[in-house]
């Protein structure tokens, strides 16, 4: 079975004539034959050309790689135990799951506290994070946990003024900060401010620390849908015109005659706009570091992508050298934005792979005494059992899981039933268990109760869609602490996990199944 999918996805909208007759390595029909009308990626590229390298269709969807590689997290199981307790007393009576404690602390000064330990990473100027922003907000302050506005938001906004190169005032950073912090319970949880080379050069995080009263900024070299910078389709000429002034790479030309006399002909219908890609340099970084904590950041993080391992020994090195809070690494495959088909399933170091390196390289600081900040790895995370795989590769220092297409998953999902509700046309598999959403959602009764009827009632669907996906989360990872006699998070190990296959422990460095607790158990048949 080959590990890619080529020539024909769901997400460019292409197909093989053919069916299941495709040829392997090229992804093309069997038999291609003169007369097709061009369904297949080769086809459509044959007409639309360079659109049909991105997901489509955009501003509606998220997307991630369909590549199968040779190994993933789910060639690990979790390890299980009859016997004692960690955190907890070893009493039947006691050591029940909903006992486990799944808080996380961390920063410097441990001043950053999640009642979960997760967090959305960073999602920014596409129209599938702005469209779904107030649940996304609303759902991460309610459940306690951090949100990343992620990169171009500033720059995208119509509204911002912009004098100089330089922002002093924008609608939309502000909304989405606002958002979160007014729904922010009892000092649990993080809004994080992202920023690439425009950001920087326009001064966006300078002006969330300063005039918005954000605590905690992160610096991006990139992530693991791609090793480009940000891009988004414009269907609008005068907002494509407006970016390309504000310094943006903007395809084709919008200012030029012959690309708008092309748009208003109907030649092709969108703008692309691209970011730059940034110039890791250890000077600029550890003076970007200074400049930031002198415009007042408490927390200063780093996210990077699927590079090779030198970038990430960098990354490693840097954040701890610098001090830095949290360092994220985002393995290969994923991508909530537009990201380009062909890179995202084909560019980068596959999670398992990338994390297992993290681990190595972390563990190689500590040993010399250096310091090792809190670390995050993402990538195609999305269920409680990959949560905690994540947490055990990485223990003691991963402290939490970045995700974003499933938390985006649920408040659109909360989102369309709120919509559906309202119009009267439910659909009969949501029906079937109400049709108001306090039957709808599970969450909803609690959630009354610890607001109030009159807070709950603001509170949109698209939030209360989260709120309810993470409470699962929850609890399904409680449950699988439990079953592992771990009722805290600083006592799951990397020991919790097996490898299923000689390669799967050949790369992570875990244990090959069939030789997990070799020593207990000659001691315990041999006493």
């Amino acid at each position: 079975m080959p590990f890619s999918r080529v020539n024909s996805s769901a997400a460019t909208l292409t197909k093989n004539r053919t069916g299941e007759s495709i040829v392997p390595t090229s992804g093309m029909c069997v038999t291609c034959v003169d007369g097709c009308i061009g369904m297949c990626e080769i086809g459509k590229s044959a007409f639309r050309g360079h659109e049909v390298i991105y997901p489509q269709p955009f501003g509606v969807i998220t997307a991630a790689s369909e590549k199968v590689y040779p190994v993933d997290y789910s060639h690990l199981n979790i390890m299980g135990t009859a016997v004692g307790a960690h955190g907890i007393e070893a009493d039947s009576d006691k050591a029940v799951f909903p006992n486990v404690d799944l808080e996380v602390r961390f920063g410097h000064d441990g001043g950053i506290k999640f009642r979960y330990p997760w967090i959305i990473p960073g999602i920014g100027s596409t129209n599938v994070a702005k469209n779904n922003w107030e649940g996304l907000a609303i759902g991460s302050a309610l459940s306690g946990t951090g949100l990343t506005i992620g990169e171009n938001v500033v720059g995208m906004d119509p509204e911002a003024v912009i004098r100089n190169g330089r922002i002093l005032d924008t609608v939309d950073l502000k909304r989405r900060v606002k958002l979160y912090t007014d729904h922010m319970r009892d000092g649990y949880g993080a809004i994080i401010v992202q920023a690439n080379v425009e950001d920087t050069r326009l001064g966006v995080q300078e002006y969330a620390l300063e005039t918005l009263g954000v605590e905690v900024v992160e610096l991006k070299w990139g992530q693991g849908a791609k090793n480009i910078g940000g891009e988004v389709k414009i269907k609008n000429l005068e907002k494509a015109q407006l970016l390309y002034q504000r310094g943006y790479v903007v395809l084709p030309n919008p200012t030029d005659p012959q690309a708008i006399a092309a748009f208003k002909s109907g030649a092709f219908k969108e703008f692309e706009r691209h970011s730059r890609v940034g110039m890791v340099e250890e000077e600029s970084f550890a003076k970007r570091v200074e400049e930031l904590r002198q415009a007042g950041a408490k927390y200063i993080f780093l996210k990077t992508g699927a590079y090779r391992p030198a970038d990430l020994a960098r990354a490693i090195k840097y954040a701890s050298k610098y001090g830095l809070d949290l360092l994220t690494v985002d393995g290969a495959g994923g991508g909530t934005g537009m990201s380009p088909w062909r890179m995202m399933n084909e560019w980068g170091m596959p999670p398992v792979e990338l994390h297992s390196l993290l681990y190595q390289y972390a563990a190689r600081l500590a040993a010399k005494g250096e310091h090792v900040p809190a670390l995050c790895v993402a990538g195609g995370f999305t269920f409680e059992d990959q949560i905690y795989k994540g947490l055990a590769m990485g223990a003691p220092y991963v402290k939490l899981v970045g995700m974003a297409r499933g938390p985006i998953a649920a408040a659109m999902v909360g989102k369309t039933i709120g919509k559906a509700i309202d119009a009267g046309e439910l659909p009969v598999y949501v029906e079937r268990f109400g049709r108001t959403r306090d039957e709808i959602f599970v969450t909803a009764h609690g959630l009354r109760n610890e607001l109030g009827p009159a807070e709950y009632a603001s509170i949109p669907t698209g939030a209360i869609g989260l709120y309810t996906y993470y409470e699962r989360l929850a609890q399904g990872l409680r449950q699988l602490m439990a079953g592992n006699r771990k009722f805290g998070l600083e006592h799951i190990e990397r020991d919790d996990l097996a490898c299923l296959t000689r390669e799967a422990a050949d790369i992570s460095g875990l244990t090959y199944l069939m030789e997990v607790d070799q020593l207990d158990v000659d001691r315990i048949l041999e006493a």
